[in-house]
This record gives C-alpha cells, sequence and structure tokens, in this order.
C-alpha cells in the first residue's frame, strides 16, 4: 500500500461512518429505475477484496468498537446520563404528539400529491378523488387528534389493502410502528380528543350530555394501559427493521441500483474512495443502526445517530423527498424521548434512570 493509498485511507476511515449518511436513503425515492445486474456477494467481497477499502473497513470496526468499549466503562460515572435520561422521560407524555406529527403530515402529502404511503406508489387524483380524500382526511384528523384510534385503525386497514394494490408499498414500512404506538397511546396532549374529554368528563357541561363516545375513550384508555410500557418496544423495534430493511434489501442486496445513487450526486468527489466503498458503508452503517434498535443497545445514541443520518441525507441528496422521511424523524424523536423500554439490553444491562422503570406514557 504506497503512501497516497494510506493517506486516502486515513481520511475516508471517519467519512465511512459519516459519509454514509449522505446516500443513507430509500434508494428508489431518488433513483429513475433498476441499475445494472449485481451478484450482491460477489460485489461485497470485490469491495473488500481491495486493500484500501478493507484497511477503511477494518480500522473504522475497530475505532467503533474501541469507542463503544471506553463508553460503557465510563458511563457509570458520567452522572450527566441518568440526568438526561430523566428529563427525556418527563416528556413521554408528548410521545402521541410526535407521532401523531410524523404520520399525519406525510399522509396530507400523499393525498395532494398522489401516493399510497410510499412515493413510488402513486395513484391519479383526477381519476381517484377519494382516495385523495382518504389520506387527506386521515391526516389531518391525526394531525388534530380527533378521534385517534379510530383514524389509526383506517389507516392501518388503508396501509393493508395497499399492500395488495402494489408491495412497493413496503418502502414506507415505518407507519405501522408508528400506528400502533398510537393505537395503545391514543391521541395524548396537545389534541382534540383530550381537550373534548376534558370537557365532556366535566359535570355540568352541555357538551358532556350531548357526547355520547366520551366513556368509549375511558374504557379504551384504561384497556390499554397495560400495554403502554410497551410502546417503546413498538416504535424502536420499527425502526430498526425499517433501517435494516433499507441496508440490507435496498443498497448491499441491489449494489446496481445504490451505485447509481453514488453517480447521480457524484459522491466520490466529496469522500475520494471506491463507489462500492459508499454502497457497502451505507449499507453497513444502516443495518448496524438497525440492530441496535431491534436489540436495544445503547437506543438512544442509535436514535440521535438515525436522526443525523437522515438530516444529512436531505442535505446530501437534494431531490429526496422530505415527506417520505416525516415518519421516521418522528419515530427518532420518540425513541430518543422514550429510549429502549422493557425487552432490551439496555433494561437488562445498563443503568435505567429511575424514571424507565415507570410506564412509558400516562395515560390522558
Amino acid at each position: 500500500m504506497d503512501r497516497r493509498s494510506l493517506v486516502t485511507a486515513g481520511t475516508a476511515t471517519l467519512a465511512l461512518t459519516l459519509g454514509p449518511a449522505t446516500a443513507s436513503a430509500h434508494v428508489d425515492y431518488v433513483t429513475d429505475g433498476p441499475g445494472a445486474a449485481l451478484d450482491a456477494l460477489a460485489f461485497f467481497l470485490s469491495v473488500l477484496a481491495n486493500p484500501v477499502n478493507a484497511a477503511i473497513v477494518g480500522v473504522s470496526g475497530l475505532a467503533t468498537v474501541a469507542g463503544l468499549a471506553v463508553y460503557l466503562r465510563v458511563r457509570p460515572t458520567v452522572e450527566d446520563i441518568v440526568v438526561l435520561r430523566d428529563t427525556l422521560v418527563g416528556y413521554a407524555d408528548l410521545v402521541p404528539w410526535m407521532l401523531r406529527l410524523s404520520v399525519g403530515l406525510p399522509l396530507v402529502g400523499a393525498g395532494f400529491q398522489g401516493y399510497l404511503f410510499a412515493p413510488t406508489v402513486t395513484f391519479d387524483t383526477a381519476t381517484h378523488p377519494a382516495l385523495r380524500v382518504l389520506f387527506i382526511g386521515l391526516g389531518f384528523l391525526l394531525l388534530f387528534g380527533l378521534a385517534t384510534r379510530i383514524v389509526t385503525t383506517v389507516a392501518l386497514l388503508t396501509f393493508a389493502w395497499a399492500l395488495t394494490v402494489d408491495v412497493g408499498v413496503v418502502l414506507a414500512m415505518e407507519y405501522v410502528p408508528a400506528f400502533l404506538a398510537l393505537l395503545v397511546l391514543g391521541g395524548g396532549r396537545p389534541s382534540a380528543d383530550h381537550i373534548l374529554q376534558r370537557v365532556a368528563s366535566t359535570d355540568g357541561t352541555y357538551y358532556g350530555r350531548v357526547d355520547p363516545i366520551h366513556h368509549l375513550k375511558s374504557f379504551l384508555d384504561a384497556a390499554t394501559e397495560p400495554y403502554r410500557r410497551y410502546v417503546p418496544v413498538v416504535v424502536r423495534v420499527g425502526m430498526g427493521v425499517t433501517f435494516v430493511y433499507l441496508g440490507l434489501f435496498q443498497k448491499l442486496a441491489e449494489p446496481g441500483q445504490a451505485l447509481l445513487v453514488v453517480e447521480k450526486y457524484d459522491l466520490t468527489a466529496v469522500v475520494p474512495v471506491d463507489p462500492g466503498l459508499w454502497v457497502v458503508g451505507a449499507g453497513l452503517t444502516e443495518m448496524l443502526v438497525g440492530v441496535a434498535l431491534i436489540a436495544g443497545f445503547l437506543t438512544r445514541g442509535a436514535a440521535a445517530t438515525s436522526f443525523v443520518l437522515f438530516t444529512t441525507t436531505l442535505f446530501g441528496l437534494p431531490d429526496d423527498p422530505v415527506l417520505a422521511h416525516v415518519t421516521l424523524f418522528g419515530m427518532a424523536s420518540a425513541v430518543f424521548t422514550m429510549g429502549a423500554g422493557p425487552l432490551s439490553f439496555d433494561q437488562w444491562f445498563g443503568r435505567p434512570a429511575d424514571s424507565d422503570a415507570e410506564s412509558a406514557v400516562t395515560a390522558d
């Protein structure tokens, strides 16, 4: 390995972790068609067969492991982390609002622009005006937080129907865990549901005399209470599965199409490494973040990393549809707020905040 190769390897080592963020996107959203048909395993091995690429991947992996080891060793002595966790858990009652915004806004956009959840699955708004009204209506009702559980049920059924129309809707799979979380949590606050519930449940109000469903909401709140502690699990696992899918199936398993993204945005001019390393780096980065979220390992750190990936992607890929990533932004914010929850490595082996053992989100 000559001097120039060593310099390239050294300067690109850190970029393997940070640089692939620019390529971390739904590949289908920013490419016009399939790329060259390449054997995924042969492509992966050929990239790592390059000594410079192998050095960058190896050094980056060692640096990551060393950084994690140092963090895990010093974490018990850093009181700031515990204070941060306790503070974030205090915002947990705002999680339903975060999730409603994260699915409501893109649903409104889908209705106006004419697509079924994923921007690649379009429909003619003039030919199917009812679909347009459905998506816009679902989106605004979720934004307002009106009849949240009913609206979320309709949205879930609509997603299931859309999958039968075009399996490409699976690209927007992040909607599902967000919908499931809202089914358990309800509208939360601030929301129209919360306001109307308060008015209806107060003696002497006129609205309380005519509202026929506020008793049903009270019943549903009580029925879902035992499951609220599992909301962090649903959101982080759902988000993690999305990341693994993007990294494995959209990048490592389809390197030809992923290479189109590198070529289209001239990413090798940003970091002068082999185009194949961009694809492998982006795929591995997304998969590692996804596995960490699924396992609940350093969950808030993984959520923060994912937020950085999304933000960098939106700046690096200017024609990547912003609305298509709003749901993931909202889910990352919710996971960062709630933490890993039960059934996680963080709970079993970490040093959780005092309030982490409580229900993730209190009832309205």
